[in-house]
């Protein structure tokens, strides 16, 4: 079935008002008018092609984002790696799109999110808690997927937290969260714990 163009056209313009209007507010108070009024959509434009304003805008963050990580998962998924090179897949490219203006705000936004919405309807992979649960079990021999599961969950809310704050990380900041990372996913041999 051939895809409208318009409804492409109008899909596009809403993520880009909610990408505008998300740099002047936080996730909270967005809007779905807002975001309709400024794309020049119907009202019920945003229910229309998302469902949601919380699936709008896990949309817009994984088409922004999913490009500047998409290759260093195909790299990880490739192997060999080991747990430095999965945390330093993600925690480069947020460092540097915190550091760029016109990313900034995106990446706070996504922090925000991710912790206020841990059951967002993310669709890419790169955004799929079993991915990373794959690449870790593959990575660290003997380790339980659930627990692998569990390392992550604690992983991704450290590293949220700290992106949501409305500062860039410094670099003492982001040397010692990678080490807390690494460590953390790792895992400890139990005649050290």
């Amino acid at each position: 079935m051939p895809v409208d163009p318009t409804a492409a056209t109008t899909r596009s313009r809403l993520l880009d008002a909610a990408e505008r209007l998300l740099t002047a507010v936080p996730y909270d108070d967005l809007s779905v008018r807002a975001v309709c009024g400024e794309a020049g959509a119907n009202p019920a434009a945003v229910h229309y092609h998302f469902g949601s304003k919380e699936a709008l805008v896990a949309a817009l963050l994984q088409d922004r984002l999913e490009p500047e990580w998409s290759d260093q998962l195909d790299t990880l998924q490739a192997g060999p790696r080991t747990v430095t090179d999965i945390v330093e897949a993600i925690l480069d490219p947020l460092i540097a799109l915190q550091a760029a203006p016109e990313t900034a705000p995106l990446v706070r936004t996504l922090a925000q999110f991710v912790l206020t919405h841990p059951r967002a309807p993310w669709d890419s992979r790169w955004f799929q808690l079993d991915v990373w649960t794959e690449l870790l079990t593959a990575t660290v021999p003997g380790l339980d997927p659930d627990v692998a599961r569990r390392r992550w969950r604690f992983a991704f809310g450290l590293m949220m937290t700290e992106f949501a704050a409305p500062r860039e990380i410094s670099p003492d900041n982001v040397a010692a969260l990678s080490d807390f990372l690494i460590a953390g996913l790792a895992g400890l041999p139990k005649g050290i714990r």
